[in-house]
Parts: C-alpha cells; structure tokens; sequence
C-alpha cells in the first residue's frame, strides 16, 4: 500500500515485508507477545543496538512530531511579533518557498536529515505566523488562530479515532481516489499562482465564495491523506520500519496537519468576513 503523502511515499520500509519485522510486531495500541503496542520486540533486544536498527515505535513518531510541530508554532509565534511591517510581504513569501524547497528535497530523500527538517518547520513557521497574522487582522480578531488550532486538533483528534475503531481499510481504489484529488488540487493552485503573476485573480486563492470552495476542498484532502498517514505508519510500526523513519513520518504528518490547519483557518475567516 503507497500513501499519497510523497514524503511516506518515499520510504520502502513503510511497506510490508520490509524494515525489520521482528517476531510478534503488532499494530501499536494492540496487544503483542511482549507487551502493549509498540514495535513487539523483547527490551532486551532493543538495549546496545545501533538506533538506526531498532523498529520504530509509535512513541518514536509522537515523539518527533510533537518536536517538528513545537518548531513550526514558536516560530509563528516570533514572526508574529519580531517582523516588522515593511517587511512582511518579503519575509513572507521568503519563508513559502524555503518551505516548499526544503519540503522538495526532504520528499525524495531516502533518510530525512532532522536538522534539516527543523529548517523546514522553521520556514513554516514563519509562513504561517505571517500569514495568521494578516488574517486576524482582516477578521478583525485574533481569537481565529486558536479556535482554528483548535478545530485543526478535533479534525485531527477525530480522524485518528474514526481510523481506528472503525476499523477503516485503506484499499488501493482509496488511495488512487486520494492521489489523484491530492495531486489535481496541488495543479490548479499552482496553476492559479501563475495566473496570478499576469494579473489574473480566480478567486482559488481569496476570500469569496471560489475561495471558501476550494478551502474545503483543501481541507477534506488533508484529512484523507491524514487517514492514508495512520495507515502507512502503522504498517511502519508493524512491518519493523527502522527507527529512523520515525522522522519522515513526523515530516509527513507535519504537511498534513499544516496543510490542514491553513484551510480550516480560511474557511473560519471566510465564514466571518472581514472587518
């Protein structure tokens, strides 16, 4: 099974058969012979072995994308306050695409280098501390950004909950389905962004109805791909993935959460209308 988030994508040992699957690896939160969740090794095995030999663990990916996600927000956070105005738009569009080229070579890289990573979460940071903050702005309040880091949190919350006891099944049709909406969604944004140079405005990218639109457009994808990433790295988790690959899961994770919140943070200010 392939997710259609490229950064898991990349990696064969989120697939079956690969990575180390060690004898009694059970999908974490379910029981296994030694113990509850986890990759099913002995602790035995796990002591004095070289960290890129252990299987991953769902507390390794926790772990780690709590990290990338704890970057992207104290980061917001400075560009928020430390920015000045006259250079808002520059610094602005400085940190998208540092994002989106770090995101490039991260995406197909075999072994996803966590300094780089943090360099990622940084320009992410502060793409969305600015762009949160002209946002506020145009609503007129700045109580948005948590009732969307919120909303982001349920969205998240409830995917992960119905994935698991639903018991939902990843088929290839689904991921097919996902791809394609995933992959003709990013072509029409960038599409729009060219159109945009020439001075043509769609409205994809605004706050009117075309905008809203796609906002939810956008937001549901991301919930699919986050559906596709529970199930990839729980296959990593299972099939033994080497410990390592705990970070590309955190980097595919933080796109989708990223990509997630920004769409929900539009449609609130699209539903509240500006100031």
């Amino acid at each position: 099974m392939q997710s259609s988030n490229p950064v898991l994508n990349r990696s064969s040992a989120f697939a079956p058969g690969q990575g180390q699957a060690y004898p009694g690896a059970a999908p974490y939160g379910q029981p296994s012979p030694y113990g509850y969740g986890g990759s099913g090794m002995p602790p035995q095995q796990h002591q004095g072995a070289p960290a890129a030999s252990r299987p991953m663990t769902m507390d390794d990916v926790i772990v780690r994308t709590a990290a990338t996600l704890g970057v992207v927000a104290v980061v917001a956070a400075i560009a928020w306050n430390r920015v000045p105005d006259t250079v808002v738009g520059p610094v602005f569009l400085a940190g998208a695409l540092v994002a989106f080229a770090i995101a490039m070579v991260l995406s197909f890289s075999r072994r996803v280098n966590p300094v780089l990573l943090m360099v990622y979460a940084a320009a992410e940071g502060v793409f969305l501390g600015i762009g949160s903050k002209f946002i506020a702005h145009w609503v007129g309040d700045s109580g948005i950004i948590v009732q969307a880091v919120l909303a982001t949190m349920v969205t998240a919350g409830l995917t992960l909950a119905t994935y698991k006891y639903f018991a939902i099944k990843v088929t290839p049709k689904f991921t097919r389905m996902v791809i394609i909406g995933t992959m003709g969604f990013a072509g029409v944004l960038v599409i729009n962004l060219l159109l945009s140079l020439f001075g043509v405005h769609t409205g994809i990218s605004g706050f009117g109805p075309m905008g809203l639109l796609f906002a939810a457009l956008g937001a549901g994808l991301a919930v699919f791909n986050l559906i596709l990433d529970f199930d990839m790295i729980e296959q990593g988790v299972r099939h033994g993935a080497p410990q390592n690959e705990a970070w590309r899961a955190a980097f595919g994770l933080t796109v989708t959460l990223v990509w997630l919140y920004w769409n929900i943070l539009r449609i609130l200010a699209i539903l509240r209308g500006g100031d």
